[in-house]
């Protein structure tokens, strides 16, 4: 069991400030909570196996408002946490904030790559390669010809996603038309399933037969709306074929799972201070293919990802990087 905590005033102050084991490990979900079906979730998995495997316990706190990230790090250092592990992007001026104040902390922060600080590990995804994938998918099995992206807060992240998609397309069928549309702005971006419903049909008013959601809980929305509408949807970061089995394309796999797991492996001894990227041939993104979706992935399809696959990995084909460019070179957002 998971000692869970959450600020609620004195008594969540205390629960912080009186672990029992020195050292346990600490994880900080973003906004959207650990039961979004997608980026969280799949933390929540790998911190799961790594209680399950090892016996131990580790503390968790799910945000409820962006005041409370520095909040939850000072508090986790001062408990002795270690190391604490932060999800998102969002976590970034603060870890910057607090990290030189606890050195002898170890801190991991997901999707993070351009801070600086000896105490912390920052962990990305080849997001544009696993989203290459799909996209080739998603372009052998649309009979329109046209194809969408729902993504959650315009980040450059989320953009990057979105990138590798369009050229996954492309590839299969350059006179495709991928339609992409972002929920928001604002973290709120992040947990809006009405939104991302309201999104995926005004695509498919636009011919989209195919929807790819890159949005964390807004994700939900995205799929159940495709599955209403007799389309075909893929979903991001955990496999997430089964919540409309048949229905779901395949989902993009961002093994998230694994680098909690690793990093509660690790414990105090996790590396720190550089950047660690995980792409396909870390097995560090990919595509989920399962009796969910098997009917819907022939083997032509299956061949034809599987061969672009090692391409990437090989190095004979080179996806664009919307981080590199800062921009698309296929599509306009």
């Amino acid at each position: 069991m998971t000692l869970m905590t959450k600020f609620l005033g004195a008594a969540a102050a205390a629960a912080l400030g009186t672990g029992a084991a020195l050292a346990e490990p600490a994880l900080i979900f973003d906004l959207g909570g650990k039961f979004d079906k997608s980026f969280n979730e799949a933390a929540f998995t790998g911190a799961q196996r790594w209680a399950e495997e090892t016996g131990e316990t580790f503390r968790e706190i799910e945000l409820q408002s962006e005041a409370q990230r520095e909040q939850a790090l000072r508090r986790f250092a001062e408990a002795g946490s270690n190391p604490i592990i932060t999800m998102g992007f969002g976590m970034a001026d603060p870890l910057t904030s607090v990290a030189p104040d606890y050195p002898d902390t170890k801190f991991v922060v997901i999707d993070v790559t351009w801070i600086e600080g000896e105490n912390i590990s920052q962990i990305g995804f080849a997001e544009h390669e696993g989203s290459y994938l799909v996209g080739m998918m998603a372009a052998m099995a649309s009979k329109t010809g046209t194809v969408g992206f729902v993504g959650g807060m315009d980040v450059p992240l989320i953009r990057h996603f979105g990138c590798g998609y369009a050229q996954g397309v492309k590839a299969v069928n350059p006179d495709a038309k991928v339609i992409a549309n972002m929920t928001g702005t604002t973290p709120a971006a992040w947990n809006d399933p009405v939104k991302g419903s309201e999104l995926t049909k005004a695509q498919i008013s636009q011919g989209a037969d195919v929807v790819y959601a890159a949005a964390g809980g807004t994700g939900v929305g995205v799929l159940q709306t495709a599955a209403d509408e007799n389309i075909l949807s893929i979903g991001v970061d955990s496999n997430q074929n089964y919540m409309h089995p048949g229905k779901v394309l395949t989902s993009m796999l961002k093994r998230v799972d694994v680098a909690v797991f690793d990093a509660m492996k690790a414990g105090a001894d996790v590396k720190t201070g550089g950047v660690i990227t995980l792409g396909l041939a870390e097995d560090g993104v990919g595509y989920a293919l399962d009796e969910h979706n098997a009917a819907l992935v022939n083997d032509e399809m299956k061949a034809a990802i599987d061969a672009a696959r090692e391409k990437i990995i090989s190095g004979e084909l080179e996806v664009a990087s919307y981080y590199t460019n800062d921009s698309c070179p296929v599509l306009d957002f």
